[in-house]
């Protein structure tokens, strides 16, 4: 999949900015619910399906969006760099960046693994929107949380796949089906913003697409 070839979605008027997007799961989300969807990561993203920037997330203008989404890197948290010892060795962007979007005034969304120091308004799994993935995170909005709820985790081993099965198997599974296996290690499937994005539109008075 790449930017001639995504899938169609019914556009809503709204922009929604991606910071630190990676290769574009989440933007996805967001983009079939209906926004127009533009990426901002330090990195080059060669396979980034949307609009894409090659910025600093905590100096992009946020100027004429709608909601802005920050994935923050959550390498600083996770139990994996604990497990290594190397934690002190990623930055804290988490505060600042939150400190940022809080200031702009525009409606925000911050996504995090659960062990972030960040509110969890949703916590999301890939289970519960029928996808073959254990794969948990918490999104802090700026509207608090409500809206639809979600089915609990359904964690049979069975029903998973796992990365070592097949070059694809991981990131097929959740849906992100343009992007390597390795990009989708550091992913999120879009199912996750394309039910947050309906919880915005739904509690800002809008129709989701």
């Amino acid at each position: 999949m790449n930017a001639r070839v995504l899938p169609l979605r019914r556009p809503n008027g709204l922009r929604v900015l991606d910071l630190c997007c990676g290769a574009g799961g989440l933007s996805m989300g967001y983009y079939l619910a209906g926004f127009d969807v533009t990426g901002v990561d330090i990195r080059p993203q060669p396979n980034y399906p949307i609009t894409f920037h090659q910025a600093d997330a905590l100096t992009f203008p946020l100027d004429g969006f709608d909601l802005v989404h920050a994935s923050w890197p959550c390498q600083r948290y996770a139990r994996v760099t604990a497990w290594r010892g190397r934690r002190e060795e990623h930055p804290d962007l988490l505060a600042p960046g939150r400190e940022r979007l809080a200031g702009s005034g525009v409606p925000s969304v911050i996504e995090n693994v659960p062990e972030a120091p960040l509110r969890p308004d949703y916590l999301l799994c890939g289970t519960q929107f029928g996808l073959r993935v254990r794969r948990h995170r918490a999104f802090e909005t700026s509207w608090g949380g409500g809206g639809d709820l979600v089915p609990p985790c359904w964690h049979r081993k069975d029903l998973l796949a796992f990365e070592h099965k097949a070059e694809r198997a991981y990131a097929d599974a959740m849906g992100c089906t343009w992007m390597s296996n390795l990009e989708a290690r550091q992913a999120v499937p879009p199912a996750y913003t394309q039910w947050i994005a309906a919880q915005f539109l739904t509690l800002d008075g809008r129709t989701a697409a």
